[in-house]
C-alpha cells in the first residue's frame, strides 16, 4: 500500500495542470491553455489550386501569429461500443421480422469487423497558451512585504478574468486563421478539457468510464 501511495504521487508530480476552470486548463507555473478541435479535410482529393490555396492561407495564418501554438494529433481506437447499444435498442423495438433479421446480421458484422480491424479515429486539436507577464518586485521590502500580504478571492478572480481575455484574443486569432484555410474550429470547455486530459494521461483507460468527483 505504502509503494502504491509513492507511485501514485509520483504520477501527479509529472502533471503540469494545476486545475480547469471555465474551459481553461491552468498550468502549475501559472501559465494558461485553451485548445481548439479542428476539422479534417482530404487534401488529397483537392484540386492543384485548392491545394496551393489552403497552403498559402495556412502559411499567412502562421505568419500572422506572435506566439507560439501546438497543433496537437490523437489517434484513437474507434470506441463503437455506443453505435451498437444504439442498434440493440433499435432491434427492441422493431415488429418486422424482417429487419430484426437483418439488424441482426448487421449487428453481428460490425462486431466481427472491428474486433478483426483497428478502426482508428484521428482528432485534432491546435493548443494555444498565454503566459501572464512575471511582476517586477522591489528589492526593498514595503510594509506589506514586511508583515505578509496574500491575495483576496477577488482580486484573484479579477487576475484570472483580464488573463483569459488575453487568451480569448489569440484563439479569436487562431480561430479566423484556421477558416481562412477551410476549416472548423470549436473550442473545448470545461467537461470536454477533462476528458481530453484524462485521456491523454491515462492511455490505458480510454475505453473505461471517466471518474467523477
Amino acid at each position: 500500500m505504502a509503494n502504491e501511495a509513492i507511485n501514485s504521487k509520483s504520477t501527479q508530480e509529472f502533471i503540469p495542470i494545476r486545475e480547469i476552470r471555465d474551459g481553461v486548463a491552468i498550468l502549475k507555473d501559472g501559465g494558461m491553455r485553451a485548445v481548439l478541435i479542428v476539422s479534417s479535410t482530404n487534401f488529397a482529393l483537392k484540386s492543384a489550386d485548392e491545394q496551393q490555396s489552403i497552403i498559402f492561407q495556412f502559411q499567412n495564418f502562421l505568419n500572422s501569429i506572435n506566439f507560439s501554438i501546438q497543433i496537437f494529433i490523437q489517434s484513437r481506437r474507434l470506441d463503437i461500443r455506443p453505435y451498437i447499444a444504439l442498434l440493440e435498442n433499435r432491434l427492441k423495438v422493431q415488429t418486422s421480422d424482417l429487419m430484426r433479421v437483418q439488424m441482426t446480421e448487421y449487428i453481428k458484422f460490425i462486431k466481427t469487423f472491428t474486433e478483426d480491424n483497428n478502426i482508428m479515429k484521428k482528432s485534432f486539436f491546435i493548443v494555444v497558451p498565454y503566459t501572464p507577464a512575471a511582476l517586477n518586485i522591489s528589492k526593498t521590502p514595503s510594509i506589506q512585504g514586511i508583515f505578509g500580504s496574500k491575495k483576496s478571492a477577488t482580486t484573484k478572480n479579477e487576475d484570472f478574468e483580464e488573463q483569459r481575455t488575453q487568451l480569448d484574443q489569440r484563439v479569436s486569432v487562431v480561430e479566423q486563421g484556421i477558416t481562412r484555410c477551410g476549416l472548423r474550429t470549436v473550442r473545448l470547455g470545461t467537461e470536454e478539457l477533462i476528458e481530453v486530459y484524462y485521456k491523454l494521461f491515462n492511455p490505458g483507460d480510454v475505453e473505461k468510464p471517466i471518474p467523477t468527483r
